[in-house]
Parts: C-alpha cells; structure tokens; sequence
C-alpha cells in the first residue's frame, strides 16, 4: 500500500526538467503530480510517461517547428503543456531540455495515492478501476485542462510534480509509443514494470502484464547519467 504523502513534499527543481527528454522521461517515473484546487488536493504517482523530441521526431508536435499550439515546447524547461485531442481529451505534458530546444514528455498513467475521493468525483465515477490510468482519464480526474497550458510547475501552487520522501531503485520497461505510427521504431515509452495496469475489461483481482513494454532495464531514481535508450 503506497504511504500517504506529506503535507509539503519538496517540488522539482527547474534544472531537473533542463535535461535532455529521455533522461527526463525515466526519471519522471515514481515521482509524485501533485493538484491543488479549492483548497483539496489530489497526489498521484506518474507510472507511465512517453518522451517526444524536436525536428528528429517525426511524432512529435515540434517536428515542423513552433506554432501558437506547441510554444511551450520550445520554452523554460519546468513548464506544463496541455493539449486538447480527439475532440474531447486534454492531455498532460511536461516540458523538458533547455529553452529553445523542444522536448516534451506526456504523462500517460498515474496512480491515485491521496484525494481519490476528489478524483472520482471529477471523474463522475464510482469506481477506482481505470480511474487515471490513460493520459485523458488523468486529467479529468485532476481536473486538468487548457487553462493550465504553460503554467510553471517549479513556481504554480495549482498543479506540480514533487519527489516522495522515500526513493530507491525500480524495474522500468520501454516500448514502443502508443499510437504512434511515425518514428515507431523508437522505445520512447517508459513505465514501472512492477506497476498493475488496469484495462477496461479486466476481472477483479487480475492484473495483467505489460504486453508491450518487454524490454527490461533497471532504473536508479535520480539518473546521473546522460545516456539514451
């Protein structure tokens, strides 16, 4: 069972997020999103995350420049940037490498560890099954939409992302991105291997395995080193 939060877990740096967007996407893996809204708040464990690049991936929203829609991307590192997809999604990502230089990781999954009450009520929903666990569900269960596009998430008191008060090392697994036709041969996809992944038809008490994260790498919390997947 995951230990409840303090009150003021200590918020990433900005130096942390101003690094390059793989090392950033792993490393993001067990920290804490933490959103604060009329005076509740909602902790959540980020178990899945995609990293995306600039001009060399084609996936990418940056791959053909800036534009009104993806600035934040070529902004300060530390920054939200909120998208709405599909008609009727907003998805959360986390702006990473230096300014100038795009980079973004999307927070695919996370685990409710503190205000589950406040997310299903956002959620309009009963059950803590798939509660959070696909980018769009997250954000309706924090309640995170285009009006937190480019907020500060070093300096915000709404929404930010903190490390927990115990660390160590964890299994993480990369795969393929989810969706993504264009630059599929890249396993820019990391979650925790140890995590259950919850789908919309499983039965009670099962959990089922990751299908395609198989590749196996063991991750340090705090990676020191600068090296790729």
């Amino acid at each position: 069972m995951s230990r409840k939060p303090k009150k003021n877990c200590r918020r990433l740096p900005r130096k942390f997020y101003a690094r390059p967007v793989l090392i950033v996407a792993k490393d993001l893996l067990g920290k804490l999103l933490v959103r604060k809204t009329s005076g509740r708040r909602i902790i959540a464990r980020i178990v899945e995350v995609e990293a995306y690049g600039g001009r060399d991936d084609p996936a990418s929203h940056a791959y053909r420049g800036m534009t009104e829609r993806n600035r934040v991307m070529f902004g300060e590192p530390g920054h939200a940037y909120v998208y709405f997809t599909y008609g009727m999604h907003f998805c959360l990502n986390v702006k990473a490498e230096i300014e100038h230089v795009p980079g973004a990781v999307l927070i695919r999954a996370v685990e409710i560890v503190d205000g589950v009450e406040l997310a299903l009520k956002n959620r309009k929903s009963s059950s803590i099954t798939g509660l959070s666990n696909g980018p769009g569900k997250l954000t309706k269960a924090l309640d995170i939409n285009k009006a937190h596009n480019g907020l500060d998430l070093v300096k915000s008191d709404q929404l930010y992302i903190c490390k927990p008060e115990q660390s160590g090392t964890f299994e993480v697994s990369n795969s393929k991105r989810i969706g993504v036709s264009a630059g599929e041969e890249r396993l820019w996809r990391f979650c925790l291997g140890t995590r259950p992944i919850e789908v919309e038809e499983q039965k009670p008490k099962t959990i089922p395995s990751f299908e395609n994260c198989r590749t196996k790498a063991v991750q340090e919390e705090g990676s020191k080193n600068g090296q790729f997947l």
